[in-house]
């Protein structure tokens, strides 16, 4: 059985592109159909901002390649030749390595982050609800979630860590110089809206607080003595704005330009920044073209990124070392499995064979006592304990799929398990 990654990323995808995958139907539904394709036996789905990535375990990887390929585009309404070429595969070593990395975030826009190990252990726990994982995957996801905590533990990756949020907060002071007395609307009340209130709580600026349900919004705003409104307030609030903010999960957009050509009339153009951290997007791209409205999406926020990730440069390589003495112990534990099912079938036939040559020389012996017959069994038992030791022990020590064919192979013909793998 094989593990293979397949998935898009902000490194191989346009949010354009992200966007209509992240509108799909819910996880449930998605995880449900991808174990009804014929090759696939387990999978997980990964859906944030910055990556959809689908782990699967099957047998025949080039057919369930092109299965879960060709899956992806048509659950998800695009034409397969404008998604394909956005997607990365990986398998096996390199598919354990990029998970490894996934979880640690360093492989996330900005590195070092916390919030994508949650993620993925609410990917996880979503699948293991809908019965879609196995043997594999369950030790795999268990792996990946304790290498992430012993990075996170061991090197500085997450010293002075930064979000999506922050990063953005380091945007709008860019443009507007001091925040103090300026005005930021966030539309959303999740754990991205919450994280830019205290950025920008922390530099005095104002909070408000746009949700569909009034009291997520209340609760939000509450923290940072702001103001809460539900999204039928929305227009009316966007004037009074500096910064604007929105991370929502809604697939239709949440501000038009009109909105924004309204609301900059009745501040007298007063300029205003917008930041879209959806993904699918909140704020109509339009927006950019309107006059003293500047508006940045996710996809903008590389930049600021990549000036911060010198720093960091030095403690990624002491997490990918742990990554690379984790990865071949895994790929060891996977290859085991390949030989678990001769192993039985071994123990099995020579177990068959003691017992029937004990019985006979039982009838042979027929006068043996209670006391001499335990030690006969005893004796046959450790024999064949003694026997099986040695192959056993090298069966289970194979670390490689080359190898574990070869001696599976061989053992199989060797002894000629076939009626004993059933």
């Amino acid at each position: 059985m094989k593990i293979i990654v397949v998935g898009l990323s902000h490194k191989t995808a346009p949010v354009s592109i992200r966007e209509q995958v992240a509108a799909g139907n819910s996880l449930e539904q998605q995880l449900t159909e991808l174990v009804t394709l014929e090759p696939v036996s387990e999978a997980v789905l990964l859906s944030t901002c910055n990556r959809f990535e689908v782990y699967f375990v099957c047998d025949k990887q080039d057919i369930a390649i092109t299965a879960v390929q060709q899956w992806l585009a048509q659950s998800h309404d695009i034409e397969p030749e404008n998604l394909i070429p956005h997607l990365y595969t990986y398998q096996e070593e390199k598919a354990i390595d990029h998970g490894f990395r996934v979880a640690a975030s360093l492989d996330s826009l900005v590195v070092g982050e916390a919030q994508i190990l949650g993620q993925l252990k609410q990917a996880f726990q979503t699948a293991s609800q809908c019965k879609t994982t196995g043997t594999i995957l369950n030790k795999l996801f268990h792996r990946l979630f304790q290498v992430a905590k012993k990075i996170r533990t061991e090197t500085g990756i997450a010293k002075n860590p930064v979000s999506i949020a922050s990063v953005a907060v380091n945007l709008a002071r860019r443009i507007f110089g001091r925040l103090e007395d300026h005005t930021c609307l966030l539309i959303g009340a999740g754990e991205m809206c919450e994280l830019a209130a205290q950025h920008l709580s922390s530099q005095g600026v104002k909070i408000l607080v746009v949700n569909r349900t009034l009291e997520n919004a209340q609760n939000l705003a509450a923290q940072f003595s702001g103001e809460a409104f539900t999204l039928s307030h929305l227009e009316e609030q966007l004037a009074r704005a500096d910064i604007i903010l929105s991370s929502t999960g809604a697939e239709d957009l949440m501000v038009q330009a009109d909105m924004v050509k309204s609301a900059l009339k009745e501040r007298r153009q007063r300029p205003q920044f917008y930041i879209d951290i959806a993904v699918p997007r909140d704020l109509d791209p339009e927006i950019s073209q309107v006059d003293n409205a500047f508006l940045y999406d996710i996809d903008d926020l590389k930049q600021i990124v990549e000036d911060n990730m010198g720093d960091r440069d030095r403690e990624m390589g002491a997490a990918q070392k742990i990554i690379d003495s984790e990865t071949p112990v895994f790929i060891q534990w996977l290859s085991s499995l390949a030989v678990v099912p001769t192993v039985i079938a071994l123990k099995k036939k020579i177990e068959t064979i003691k017992d029937q040559e004990l019985g006979k020389l039982q009838k042979n012996l027929p006068n043996l006592s209670p006391d001499e017959q335990k030690k006969l069994e005893k004796f046959a038992r450790l024999l064949v304990n003694k026997i099986l030791h040695q192959p056993l022990k090298n069966l289970n020590s194979i670390t490689s799929e080359e190898e574990s064919r070869l001696y599976v192979d061989t053992v199989q013909k060797l002894f000629e398990l076939a009626e004993f793998k059933k």
